[in-house]
């Protein structure tokens, strides 16, 4: 038997308020629980809970051989507790089949993983812990925040016990290699990893609905076709994406939801795969071969890079300037500032300030809440202006604000576009 892995991303970031210059000093709450709560209950109804509804049934109708795996990040299960108990319930009833897997990741989605071992390792623990938490499953197989991953990282999941990791599978990488197959990091410390067939994933993910597409339109069977076109030698596909593909990326009106409906049966019935969980995958797979990422990589944009995140001026100074603080905020006794500190982190604040352009800007500017990437920087480093003050003021370190907010003034007058208001 062949196998296919589902894997599905659920995540949603704590977006910031709009924050002045001047509420620097004034106002210290940070985020928008109105915009936060009225996205968190669209998108349930759009995908999350007609979604969960629909795995459940295609669970119990197919008694135990289809399975699916999430990795839910530690901010979206917060908002699900605040804003959508009735998502977190729906997720405890799949839990309960034991046809669904959880993963661990970091707490925030976050880019801790290059910046902070430390910081990297503590929202990893506090994620799995809230994972067995909710759902009674102590996690076994790790997922890092946007499948980033290199040699570093796969020795720092391995140093936290698992076994098991998912990320991409970039040509950059692979060459001339197959995705459909179990590797191993490059250390040979015996971490095992799954990588994404990202051309199948797309096929569901970005080009479902997209009628010039010639695959359009996709139906359960020519998807199954498709996936029984793989070489004898390969072992298995892994379809990972965004579980809001379904319903929210691709609207109802294209037939997603028909499509998945269906998929189960095809692939069972007219294919020799079957669905498998990733640890399920990993008991009984052996890694072909190391797989050498001395550079990150990651499932984002046409260049599987950081470049999403991480590479321009604005991007790299506010994420040099967030983890600056790092071992201040270790110092801090405060709660509030603690929980600041890891919804700072999340790795939206920075995608946002993305200014790529052509094919991927068009995706960015979709995710995006601000006018421009510029924007959204300013936003994001007034709050941490903000943000800094008062990790400074819980340890007892006095900075004249006036001083602060002239050397703020200064340095974004550098990194912005000139002729751009800052409200300097």
């Amino acid at each position: 038997m062949k196998n296919i892995c589902f894997y599905f991303q659920v995540h949603q970031p704590m977006r910031l308020r709009p924050y002045r210059f001047f509420d620097i000093g004034t106002n210290h709450n940070y985020f928008d629980d109105t915009v936060n709560h009225e996205i968190m209950r669209k998108v349930a109804g759009k995908c999350y809970l007609p979604t969960n509804q629909l795995m459940l049934d295609l669970i119990n109708e197919h008694k135990g051989h289809f399975k699916i795996s999430y990795s839910i990040s530690g901010v979206c299960l917060d908002q699900f507790e605040m804003y959508a108990q009735d998502v977190l319930e729906s997720f405890k009833k799949l839990a309960d089949t034991g046809c669904v897997e959880f993963m661990a990741e970091t707490y925030s989605h976050s880019l801790a993983a290059l910046a902070s071992p430390d910081e990297f390792k503590a929202q990893v623990e506090r994620h799995a812990k809230k994972i067995e938490e909710l759902f009674g499953q102590k996690p076994t197989t790790f997922r890092n925040t946007e499948l980033i991953y290199s040699d570093h990282i796969g020795t720092l999941v391995k140093e936290l016990g698992y076994d098991t990791m998912l990320t991409e599978g970039a040509d950059h990488i692979l060459d001339w290699r197959s995705p459909n197959l179990m590797y191993e990091n490059a250390t040979g410390n015996g971490l095992k990893l799954l990588l994404k067939n990202y051309k199948l994933s797309d096929d569901m993910a970005f080009r479902f609905g997209a009628k010039e597409w010639e695959g359009w339109p996709l139906t359960a069977d020519k998807f199954a076709g498709w996936i029984n076109q793989t070489p004898w030698d390969e072992e298995i596909i892994n379809l990972f994406m965004d579980y809001e593909t379904f319903g929210e990326h691709q609207w109802e009106h294209t037939g997603i939801f028909d499509f998945l409906k269906h998929l189960p049966s095809a692939v069972l019935g007219q294919t020799d795969f079957r669905f498998v969980t990733p640890s399920e995958a990993s008991s009984f797979m052996k890694p072909v071969a190391k797989l050498d990422v001395p550079n990150p990589m990651s499932w984002a944009d046409e260049e599987r890079d950081l470049t999403a995140w991480l590479g321009n001026n604005i991007q790299d100074d506010a994420f040099e300037s967030l983890y600056r603080l790092e071992d201040k905020v270790k110092q801090v006794k405060d709660d509030k500032i603690k929980q600041d500190w890891l919804y700072l982190q999340t790795s939206d604040h920075f995608y946002y300030m993305c200014t790529k352009f052509w094919a991927d800007g068009d995706v960015h500017k979709y995710f995006s809440h601000y006018d421009s990437p510029y924007d959204g920087f300013l936003n994001y480093m007034n709050v941490l202006v903000d943000f800094e003050e008062e990790v400074n003021k819980s340890l007892g370190i006095k900075i004249e604000e006036a001083e602060v907010k002239r050397s703020v003034s200064d340095r974004f007058k550098d990194l912005l576009p000139e002729g751009f208001k800052t409200d300097v």
